[in-house]
């Protein structure tokens, strides 16, 4: 994927069983934050900066939500161990990493996605797409900056 591309649709499920559908956020961005796998160091640096920021995000009318490969319980009994209360954290556990591969991220070597930040705009397309070293932790004041200069 590219910016200027429509972001391909998908609907998976968060840490709570609940529908989280793209599709669903037109007339708000929404921060795609790809991580590889649940309850590592720099995933959960990640995941914990954008609940820091989540009130900041949602007044840039940005839905921030993590999304890896890791199956949804995992992802309940992650977000409970971080103490999550706003941040969804989506699971593209199956068909295994088909949401990252559709965004061009997912690393069939690990199965795995990549560390990368994505914003859809309003209408959908992809707007900011930025890879990150996987033992790195993505700087989330980056995305606020961009959302700002909107």
């Amino acid at each position: 994927m590219n910016i200027d591309d429509t972001a391909p649709d998908f609907t998976l499920k968060d840490q709570d069983e609940k529908d989280f559908k793209l599709s669903d956020f037109r007339n708000k961005r929404v921060l795609l934050s790809f991580h590889p796998l649940a309850f590592t160091g720099y995933c959960t640096k990640q995941m914990l900066s954008l609940e820091a920021e989540f009130d900041t995000l949602t007044a840039l009318n940005t839905v921030p939500v993590g999304i890896s490969v890791d199956p949804q319980p995992s992802k309940k009994a992650w977000a409970d161990s971080m103490n999550l209360k706003k941040l969804r954290i989506i699971s593209d556990f199956w068909p295994h990493g088909q949401v990252s591969q559709q965004y061009g991220l997912f690393r069939e070597k690990y199965g795995t996605s990549q560390r990368a930040n994505v914003i859809v705009d309003e209408t959908g397309k992809i707007i900011f797409l930025k890879v990150y070293p996987v033992l790195s932790l993505p700087d989330i004041q980056e995305v606020i900056v961009f959302l700002k200069g909107l």
